[in-house]
């Protein structure tokens, strides 16, 4: 609002500093998330996500035609349900429609909004950008955040909220994304930011190019591989992936997942009975939860949710 009632003033201000070079990224101001882990958030001021805003406006369609088709964050017509669509449908033309077995490697990036390399990351940019201008403004950017992984002789991290870093993300993680296709010649692969799986009827095949994609990763990327979270199973025990579990011929919700929908919307509910939200504001809760529930073999689970958001309500 303070930003908005001079608005004409305060862009161009922002044009004139862009114009003379003259502009500086102003500090983050930070906050932490749980959903469901703890997440350190930084936000930006208005002026500067303005700024985020249009500099996404310019890149994306810059690079976008670069990303393979799978992958699925921060990108127009994609998302995380289309992710998990694609995945099952992977699975089923794997498995023979599910007559044979088949196996997935799912792995995670340890701490990756924390460890992408600034130097890295803008030598890749310099390969598509030759605009002088537009280089110094990107550099600012990334430059204005600098994780705990920082060393003196290593800059490193991507804030968690700047709409630049889902974009920096992408292009930082489709050289992951080309290694794999097309040196690892992997034809079944799906990403989702720092989440990927890979599908194969061959277990073998699967074991043997862990160690590749951890050296890739670490020599190429300066990142590695959660040793927590990453995994082989088979099609029949369930492919976790983004909040759903595929299984053959159904899908169903994260047993994590269902249970936080739960508390969540109860605690929207105490949020309505102390008059904290309107009514209408939490029925969109309970839409929002019941859209989630759509995309998985869960009538019984919407049921039983719309059960308990009746009884809390009036409870």
């Amino acid at each position: 609002m303070r930003f908005e009632w001079r608005l004409e003033e305060n862009i161009f201000r922002l044009h004139y500093e862009l114009r003379h070079k003259h502009y500086r990224h102003e500090p983050y101001t930070s906050f932490y998330i749980t959903d469901p882990k703890v997440r350190h958030i930084h936000k930006a001021t208005v002026r500067d996500r303005i700024l985020h805003h249009a500099m996404f406006a310019v890149l994306n369609p810059l690079f976008e035609p670069s990303f393979i088709p799978h992958s699925f964050s921060c990108q127009i017509g994609k998302g995380m349900h289309r992710g998990v669509n694609v995945l099952e449908r992977m699975l089923r033309q794997e498995s023979h429609n599910h007559t044979k077995p088949c196996f997935a490697l799912k792995c995670d990036i340890q701490k990756f909004f924390g460890s992408v390399d600034h130097d890295i990351l803008f030598s890749i940019l310099v390969r598509r950008i030759q605009d002088d201008d537009a280089l110094w403004l990107i550099k600012e950017i990334i430059g204005s955040f600098r994780s705990e992984n920082t060393t003196i002789f290593e800059r490193k991290g991507l804030p968690i909220g700047n709409l630049t870093s889902q974009l920096f993300a992408n292009i930082y993680l489709n050289e992951l994304d080309q290694y794999v296709k097309h040196i690892l010649r992997a034809k079944k692969y799906v990403r989702y930011t720092d989440d990927f799986v890979i599908i194969s009827e061959d277990y073998t095949y699967l074991a043997n190019i862990i160690m590749p994609l951890r050296e890739f990763l670490a020599n190429r990327l300066l990142l590695n591989l959660h040793p927590r979270k990453m995994t082989i199973r088979k099609f029949s025990q369930g492919i976790d992936f983004l909040g759903y579990v595929v299984l053959p011929r159904y899908r169903v919700l994260r047993t994590k997942t269902e249970r936080r929908i739960f508390r969540k919307l109860h605690l929207r509910t105490i949020d309505f009975r102390n008059g904290n939200i309107r009514q209408e504001t939490l029925k969109q809760s309970l839409q929002s939860y019941l859209g989630v529930l759509s995309h998985a073999n869960a009538y019984l689970l919407s049921q039983e949710l719309q059960n308990h958001f009746w009884y809390w309500q009036n409870e």
